[in-house]
């Protein structure tokens, strides 16, 4: 599943860092948690909570539906 999550969030990097960002998938948990690391401009932005739910976690979810949601560590 993980080279699932990495294919996905490999379409999603070029619009993050086309804002100066990007995502770092740091790990998938045996109960369907992305753990994920913002950097660069998303980094701290009062929007990445937004990116994170309506962006790469409803995408994750709905090409693989064992994703149960997405964290940002860090």
């Amino acid at each position: 599943m993980k080279e699932q999550v990495q294919a996905v969030i490999d379409e999603i990097r070029p619009n993050l860092q086309a804002d100066g960002g990007d995502i770092e998938l740091v790990d998938v948990t045996e109960g369907g948690i992305v753990r994920v690391r913002l950097q660069g401009a998303c980094h701290g932005c009062p929007g990445a909570a937004m990116t994170l739910k309506m962006g790469v976690e409803r995408l994750l979810r709905r090409r693989i539906p064992e994703i149960q949601g997405v964290e940002n560590i860090g």
